[in-house]
C-alpha cells in the first residue's frame, strides 16, 4: 500500500502531466503536495518535454524551489491571467469547497488562483471531508496592528459563533504551536486559526463576513474556486468536479 508521501507525489506529478502544456502561464501553489507538482514541472522543462512555460509562485519557499529547478518566474503585474494553477488543500468538502492556509500562504494563493482559467486542486484521500470546519481550523490572515481587536471582531461574527480563535505561533507554515514568537507570513502579517466545534454550514456567508472585517487581509475559505479536485488514493486516482 502506498504511503501518504507516495500519494502526494503521484497526484502532484499527474496534475502537471494532465493539465500543463507548452506555452502556458502556470500558478504554483504552496505545500507538501504542491512541492511534487513543482518538481515535475522542473523535470519536464529540463527534459524539453515542456517549453515556453512561465510560472507565478505563491510563497517564498515555492519561489526558491522553482528557481533551483530553473523554472522561469513572472508576476501578476506582467501576467495578470493564468492558464492553470495547481495547489493542494487542507480540506475538501463534497461540493469542492476548500479550506486552505495551513501552510500560511493563503493570501498569495488566492490572488493567483482566482485569476486562473483552471484551478487544479491536488490532494490525497485523507483531505476529503463530509463537512469543512471541525477537522481543520479556518486560517485568517490579519494585519499585525491592533491584532487583538481584529481577533475579537472575528470571534463576534454571527457566522463564527462558537469558534475558538488561536493566534498562530512559531512556524507560519503549519498551524501547530511550535514557538514562542507570533508567526509572520511572507506578507508580514499574522494568522489566526479558527477552530470550530461543529461543521461550517454556510462557508459563503462566513467568507463574506470575514472579508468585511477591517483588519482582515484574507481568509482560507476557497468557495466555488476549484475547477477539478484530483485525488490520489490507495486504489488509484479519482476526480471530483464542483456540483
Amino acid at each position: 500500500m502506498p504511503s501518504q508521501e507516495d500519494l502526494k507525489k503521484q497526484v502532484g506529478y499527474k496534475a502537471v502531466d494532465d493539465y500543463v502544456s507548452s506555452g502556458m502561464v502556470v500558478g504554483l501553489g504552496t505545500g507538501s503536495t504542491t512541492y511534487y507538482a513543482v518538481e515535475r514541472l522542473g523535470e519536464k522543462l529540463k527534459s524539453g518535454e515542456l517549453q515556453d512555460i512561465v510560472a507565478i509562485p505563491t510563497s517564498i519557499r515555492t519561489q526558491k524551489q522553482a528557481e533551483e529547478l530553473g523554472i522561469p518566474l513572472v508576476t501578476l503585474g506582467t501576467h495578470p491571467k493564468l492558464d492553470v494553477a495547481i495547489d493542494g488543500a487542507d480540506e475538501v468538502d463534497p461540493n469542492c469547497n476548500l479550506i486552505k492556509g495551513g501552510g500560511g500562504a493563503l493570501f498569495r494563493e488566492k490572488m493567483v488562483e482566482i485569476v486562473s482559467d483552471k484551478f487544479i486542486v491536488i490532494v490525497d484521500e485523507s483531505k476529503l471531508t463530509k463537512d469543512n470546519g471541525p477537522g481543520f481550523p479556518v486560517p485568517v490572515e490579519i494585519v499585525p496592528w491592533c491584532h487583538e481587536h481584529t481577533i475579537q471582531k472575528i470571534a463576534a461574527l454571527p457566522s463564527c459563533a462558537g469558534c475558538k480563535p488561536q493566534l498562530r505561533m512559531g512556524n507560519c507554515s503549519n498551524n501547530k504551536v511550535d514557538g514562542d514568537e507570533i508567526a509572520v507570513t511572507d506578507n508580514g502579517n499574522y494568522i489566526v486559526d479558527l477552530q470550530f466545534p461543529d461543521p461550517v454550514l454556510n462557508g459563503a456567508e462566513m467568507a463574506k463576513e470575514l472579508t468585511n472585517v477591517v483588519g482582515v487581509v484574507e481568509h482560507g475559505l476557497f468557495c466555488g474556486m476549484a475547477s477539478v479536485v484530483l485525488i490520489a488514493g490507495s486504489d488509484g486516482f479519482s476526480i471530483k468536479v464542483p456540483k
